[in-house]
């Protein structure tokens, strides 16, 4: 099976923009069950009793500072000065993404308190939750309802978690690992019902409403403010709501950039069979607001022809690089007009970066909370001449260019985490026709973050259970081959990761991370034999309620 990223959601054609309606705010989410194994507990080969998932402490004073003042940043330069004892790395866990319903309160919370209990147990650092633009601002613009969140971070409190919380100003749905639908707020909605040329477009004309597009970042096109704007004011109403516990339970503040929360260009979009692995996707340049943004520049250089329109010999999404003139060798990619325009494809979306984390730093400095970006590992075709995959994504990486280390000077200038994906892929894992190579890239990654003097974050791109995919990401936590990890945010808790064998991996895998790799396997030390599940810090009363709750 094919490991491939979290992709884009599905278009809309051009003539279903024109009754887009909103979405019915009573819908209700369906979810699963989570139960607790019961419980025995674990001998050591002594067979004296123990608790294997005692909490150890994460803390190191150049990977992660236990947070004291609420104005010292959470993480601190690890990367650009550490010394080669520094190997520590605090490991977070992604929660469900409906954490917080369509009504705006905690789902299930008896249920989320006792799966944070074992998760404190076993060591982890802390949690990443979505806060969904169409769930927070729903009722109308600047009516924001933050109260499912505030459960969340005075639960987290309580129980000595960190919290790293992502300004997701994309729609949920339609993606892969997605098991919930939260659209953009209602009233944006409605006017991309009016103005379609406001999302992303492609050459066909097909309409994508995941994300505003970029090319109007600067226009007043959602009710008299920019979309820039409403993030900003987005971002700030979360800080003065929760200004008592940034930089002390809220550690981090990851700012969502485009689909799926990462800086990128929705150019694979799975949903309905619009793109498929490996395909190299599609250019999103075909909105009215981007083509005026490409003339523009065009005739800026006294090339107009170039800003009639996007390339015209590329291929459709799920095609190959050598389907097509500009990807294929030595293709139009390669020449003045493909460097013309991939350099303002590529340009574009780094500005959009630019003035998103400027408006981020402005909003949460002084507050002691980080700052943080995603960036996409689209690993496939990357052992190609022409990345393909990633151009369309707007990563300007080929042969001859280094696409990632402008971005991560980008991040340098507002002090952001670089956070990217795909640390748990191996190379050998992926099919030979589509010339992966996930390690190369995150090699590259840690190379140019640690060029641009960044901190470095990961996280797994699929769900992975296994030992091998944790063990991958250990080996790719180190400063081995340029930047070490910062941190790692484990993809996701639901109710599979609390099954006896899985269960027993992260636990290894969190001590592991914390204690730099000294202790290659747990199982080594302890007798798991006949053990489902251990929870050290969490009560019997706490399991039977997990028993009764549901949470996924």
């Amino acid at each position: 099976m094919a490991l491939t990223l979290r992709s884009s959601t599905s278009f809309l054609s051009p003539k279903d923009t024109i009754g887009l309606k909103t979405p019915n705010h009573h819908e209700l989410f369906s979810s699963s069950s989570i139960c607790f194994g019961q419980t025995k507990p674990i001998r050591a080969k002594n067979n004296s009793i123990i608790q294997a998932t005692t909490h150890h402490q994460i803390s190191h004073e150049t990977v992660f500072t236990s947070v004291e003042n609420k104005h010292h940043h959470a993480f601190t330069s690890s990367s650009p000065h550490a010394t080669k004892h520094d190997t520590r790395v605090p490991v977070f866990v992604m929660l469900p993404l409906d954490t917080v319903g369509h009504g705006g309160h905690l789902n299930k919370p008896r249920a989320m308190n006792a799966s944070l209990m074992a998760l404190k147990s076993a060591g982890v650092e802390g949690i990443m939750v979505d806060a969904w633009w169409g769930l927070v601002e729903k009722e109308g613009p600047l009516k924001y309802n933050w109260e499912g969140y505030a459960e969340l971070v005075q639960m987290a409190q309580k129980l000595g978690l960190k919290l790293q919380v992502v300004m997701s100003f994309h729609q949920c749905g339609g993606n892969v690992g997605d098991s919930c639908s939260i659209p953009l707020p209602p009233w944006v909605l409605e006017e991309i019902s009016k103005n379609p040329d406001i999302v992303y477009t492609d050459r066909s004309g097909r309409r994508n409403p995941e994300y505003i597009s970029l090319g109007c970042d600067a226009m007043p096109i959602l009710r008299g403010r920019t979309p820039i704007q409403v993030y900003s004011d987005f971002m700030r109403s979360f800080r003065d709501r929760f200004s008592d516990y940034l930089g002390d339970v809220v550690v981090e503040v990851q700012v969502g950039m485009g689909p799926c929360g990462e800086l990128r260009y929705p150019s694979y979009p799975e949903s309905n069979g619009t793109w498929r692995f490996p395909g190299i996707g599609e250019f999103q340049c075909y909105d009215k607001y981007m083509r005026a943004s490409l003339q523009a520049s065009a005739l800026g250089i006294g090339k107009k022809d170039w800003g009639k329109s996007g390339p015209h010999d590329t291929a459709k999404y799920s095609q190959f690089p050598e389907e097509s003139e500009f990807f294929k060798r030595d293709g139009t990619w390669n020449t003045d007009y493909g460097q013309f325009f991939l350099e303002w494809y590529s340009k574009k979306l780094l500005a959009h970066g630019d003035d998103i984390l400027a408006a981020a730093q402005g909003v949460f400095r002084g507050t002691g909370a980080k700052l943080s970006g995603k960036i996409a590992g689209i690993h496939w075709h990357y052992n190609t001449r022409s990345h393909a995959a990633e151009l369309t994504a707007g990563y300007y990486n080929t042969r001859h260019q280094d696409g990632y280390l402008p971005i991560a000077q980008m991040f340098g200038r507002h002090d952001a985490v670089f956070n990217f994906t795909c640390m748990e892929m191996k190379d050998g894992e992926q099919p030979e026709h589509a010339n992966c190579s996930p390690e190369g890239l995150v090699r590259q990654v840690k190379r140019a973050t640690k060029l641009a003097r960044v901190e470095l974050a990961g996280e797994n791109a699929l769900e992975r259970y296994d030992s091998s995919a944790f063990g991958q990401v250990l080996n790719t936590s180190r400063s081995d081959s340029g930047n070490a990890l910062c941190a790692f945010t484990y993809l996701r808790m639901n109710k599979r990761l609390f099954e006896p064998e899985n269960w027993r991996n992260l636990v290894e895998f969190v001590r592991n991370m914390s204690e730099g790799g000294r202790h290659k396997r747990i199982c080594e030390e302890f007798d798991f034999s006949g053990s489902e599940l251990y929870v050290g810090l969490v009560k019997a009363n706490s399991v039977n309620k997990a028993k009764e709750a549901a949470l996924v």
